[in-house]
This record gives C-alpha cells, structure tokens and sequence, in this order.
C-alpha cells in the first residue's frame, strides 16, 4: 500500500510540512509507504508564465533532501512539459498514481489543485478520485503562529524586499544558497576582507535583495561565520551583474573550486556606493565588528 503526496513542494516550507507530517504519519498508521511525487522543471517555466522573473527557492536536490528528512520513504520525480500539462486529473490519477507508483490514497493541502482541468473545482476532483477507488485526504489550512497564510510566493517576496528572517521564519530553517568558490578580483584582499565568490548551482534560486547579511558558511564540512554581500559593487566597480560575495569570520584558507553553503540569519543593511575604496574599508569593519 502507498500513500503519497504530489506538488512542486517549493522551499518546502512549513505549510508544506504540515501535508508531509499527515503524509508520514498516515502511511505508519496505515502500515503503508510514504511517497512524494513532485515535478521538474516548475510548471511556470515550462508554460512560460511569468518565466524570465521567477525565481525558485529549493534546487531538485535541496528539495529532495528536504522531503526525505522528513521520513518520507520514496522521492519520485515526474518531468514536467508541455504534453504532461495537458493531462486531465482522471488521466493523472489512473496512469500516473495508480499505474505507475501504486498509489492508494492521496494527501492533499487545502488548496491543492491537479490536472488541466481543474483550477478551481475541488468536488470535481473528489468525485474523480473515488470513481478510479483513490483515497483523497485533505490537510487543513496551515498559518504560522496562528496568524500568516504562508506560500512559497509570499517567501520569495519576503527574500527579494530583503526580509531574510520572515522568509526563514516561514521556512522553517535558514535559506540558503549553494555553489561554488570561483576567482574574484582580489579587491576585498588587499583590504583584509578576503571574500568567496560563489556561483550557484541553481542559477534560478532567489537571491535576497542586494545588502549585507549575517550568515553563516559551510566550507570544507565545517560551518563559520560571516558576512555576505549581495550586489553590484557600486564602490569598486558597479557591475551589472550581482554578485554573491562572503567574508569568512576567522578564516583564511584558499578554497577557490570548493564546495560553499552560505546561511542567511538576518540582514544587517543595504548596499551603498562609498566615495572611496578606504571608506569601504572603513564601513566593512564596522560591519564585523556588528556582526561578530
């Protein structure tokens, strides 16, 4: 027996534990395994709704490991395109669900929606269900201490306005970002602020709004410290391009082509242009100083 959940689960948020807890806990009940069946890539860049401005919150694999923390048994992943767009919720439940990973019975969050054919009608979709002997199970409405609908729309608002702590607080754990260390221009060094370069794994993850944020950073298995900047340098060279730059509190190790995870806790103000590269200097100690 399965019971499963489906959804692109972005974030993995705290509305969305609140299905994968009803999930887990219904396959124990039930002796059954526990799947989440999810999609890739986002529906809204297939469809091209929106697609050059969305931005998403976990990668694939942030995702998976996110569900399977959980105590999920099985992490399915269904390619998503424009031929599976057009697939009705009766198609989907009977060739996908049933045919292809055995489901028995379907958890469901108060808003969930499936198939071309249904945007809005949810007794469709019961109906729909029991005539192919699919169990439907809803979750109720989740809000965060008692008050805020939480939705990954809402948290990759909260991250572009530079609101890291309401973003984490609804995440349910710190965001981050994950990449790699490539070559800079060195600048920050011959101010003693080394700083990692990243580029990200994801080039669609959403970047908090441009500032300077209290992070912590895991390099080489080991977490630290820090403080990241976000932005364009307006100071040193006012590049087009953001970057994704972190000074490593206590640190001072070549890690260019490692592995590098940075946290964000809190921001602590935005990206402003100096008149010098020594009042940089003079602010980015200021800034350790506070963030220590």
């Amino acid at each position: 027996m399965v019971v499963a959940a489906t959804g692109f689960f972005d974030g993995v948020h705290l509305g969305h534990k609140a299905v994968l807890d009803c999930l887990t806990a219904t396959a124990t009940a039930q002796g059954a395994q526990s799947a989440v069946i999810t999609f890739w890539p986002h529906p809204r860049a297939v469809l091209q709704k929106d697609a050059a401005g969305f931005r998403l919150l976990t990668s694939l694999d942030e995702k998976r490991s996110l569900i399977m923390d959980k105590g999920v048994d099985a992490f399915h992943v269904l390619p998503f395109n424009k031929d599976f767009s057009q697939v009705s919720a009766r198609s989907f439940f009977t060739d996908y669900l049933q045919k292809i990973y055995h489901v028995d019975a379907l958890i469901i969050g108060y808003n969930h929606r499936l198939g071309k054919d249904m945007p809005n009608a949810r007794e469709t979709m019961r109906c729909d269900a029991a005539s192919v002997g699919l169990e439907l199970l809803e979750v109720p409405e989740f809000f965060y201490d008692g008050g805020d609908h939480i939705s990954s729309t809402k948290i990759r608002a909260a991250l572009s306005q530079g609101s890291v702590e309401t973003a984490c607080q609804w995440l349910g754990y710190p965001y981050q970002l994950h990449g790699v260390v490539v070559e800079g221009n060195r600048i920050g060094r011959t101010m003693g602020f080394p700083t990692a370069n990243m580029e990200l794994y994801e080039p669609l993850k959403q970047l908090p709004a441009n500032g300077v944020y209290r992070v912590n950073a895991r390099v080489n298995g080991r977490w630290y410290k820090g403080m990241t900047n976000i932005g364009c340098r307006p100071t040193i060279a006012n590049n087009t391009t953001r970057t994704i730059e972190t000074h490593i509190f206590d640190f001072d190790e070549d890690i260019y082509g490692l592995e590098i995870v940075v946290q964000f806790l809190k921001r602590h103000r935005q990206e402003i242009a100096f008149p010098s590269v020594d009042a940089l200097k003079q602010q980015l100690k200021k800034d350790k100083q506070a963030l220590l």
